[in-house]
């Protein structure tokens, strides 16, 4: 029977085990030994000694590894030194594989209190494991080069310290790096740290005039485009606040608020007619939620060729200066907005990728800050987000 493949520790092999709880193995070290000064293999015992360190738990019973070692003497450069182990590191008590069975358990959810009870373990080393197994993941992933697809924006990180902001590799689906603050002068010294902006050709965005500003002057090479998502959402904001000021009785109406958000091909054919009468019955409604809906089949439109959206600027040219010439504030105010940032509406015709991964990564990012009961450091922090996101 495989016995070493029921240990699942390279270089040992196993004579006995006590199967009762907890469990206690007996076994040998077969592995070569070297000097860890010189690297040479000659090598004479000067002693002999017992060690025993815990072991990843075999079913939920606890387990114990008991093994001869030695302290040896190099006979090429005369150093003392105590035998080392594959999959034990010097001076622990325990293997690799069981700290990595208490990371993978509380980076799953058993919180500590339950996992020092069940492992018999005190919390402070639960929290110690997993911050070294989190900093070995967060350094594997340093000094990456900036992606090429990049989506950009905040979340909230506390009340004392206000916002972060999130960049994310949106080619590859995962988080690239989190920084603290979200203006301008905040966001400076960390993007003049990045290397490889040069090979940024996309950075997907919400409507943030800062952001655009520190991208244009840090990322030469990258065009700017805006989320589908955010643009529509704003369109849908100036057409409700319109509405509130043509009928503010109706805008209460939750059932017609829904009908009104929604894109009209969703819309069942009884909830069209119902919507249709509404139209109808309120004058000059029907008019703007035409326009508007005209609008927002334009900003859906993706994957298109350079020489259809040559086409199709002209009629979001028309669409900017009958807004920004009408009557309505709102309409005069959403007709601004776009007309400042038509280059970067236009160029999502050419894509299908939007921020929505970003947003994802936010859920997941409240979840570890819920996880550890908040965060007050903010490296802490960004050190769980780039192991567990990135």
């Amino acid at each position: 029977m495989p016995y070493d493949i029921i240990l699942n520790l390279p270089g040992f092999e196993m004579i006995s085990i006590d199967s009762s709880n907890p469990v206690r193995i007996q076994a040998q070290y077969t592995g070569i030994n070297s000097c860890p000064h010189c690297g040479c293999e000659t090598l004479r015992i000067k002693d002999s000694f017992e060690r025993t360190v815990r072991h990843e738990s075999f079913g939920s019973r606890i387990t114990y590894l008991t093994f001869k070692a030695h302290k040896f003497k190099c006979l090429s450069c005369g150093k003392y030194f105590n035998q080392r182990f594959q999959g034990l590191q010097k001076h622990k008590r325990s293997t690799e594989s069981f700290r990595r069975e208490v990371f993978l358990k509380h980076n799953n959810g058993i919180c500590q209190s339950v996992l020092s009870s069940m492992l018999k373990i005190g919390q402070a080393t639960v929290e110690r494991w997993y911050k070294d197994f989190i900093k070995i993941k967060a350094y594997e992933i340093t000094n990456r080069p900036c992606p090429l697809v990049m989506g950009i924006d905040e979340h909230f990180f506390t009340k004392k310290q206000g916002f972060a902001t999130t960049i994310c590799d949106l080619k590859n689906h995962k988080v690239y790096d989190v920084t603290l603050g979200r203006s301008e002068l905040s966001l400076e010294p960390y993007f003049k740290k990045l290397t490889g902006k040069e090979q940024v050709k996309v950075v997907l965005m919400d409507m943030a005039e800062t952001y655009r500003a520190s991208i244009t002057r840090h990322f030469p090479n990258a065009k700017i485009v805006t989320d589908r998502f955010h643009v529509i959402r704003l369109i849908n904001h100036q057409f409700l606040k319109l509405w509130q000021d043509i009928d503010p009785e109706g805008r209460k109406n939750r059932g017609l608020l829904s009908l009104m958000r929604r894109h009209e091909e969703k819309l069942s054919e009884e909830q069209k007619a119902r919507l249709k009468m509404y139209l109808n019955k309120t004058e000059g409604m029907l008019p703007i939620y035409e326009f508007k809906q005209k609008l927002v089949r334009l900003m859906l439109i993706k994957t298109r060729t350079k020489k259809m959206c040559k086409r199709l600027i002209p009629i979001f040219l028309d669409y900017i200066a009958m807004l920004k010439s009408s009557v309505f504030q709102p309409m005069v105010t959403l007709g601004k907005t776009l007309d400042s940032w038509k280059e970067e509406v236009v160029r999502m015709w050419r894509f299908s990728k939007t921020n929505g991964i970003t947003e994802g990564f936010h859920n997941k990012m409240e979840m570890i800050s819920r996880r550890a009961f908040g965060f007050r450091n903010f490296e802490n922090y960004r050190l769980r987000v780039k192991a567990l996101c990135g």
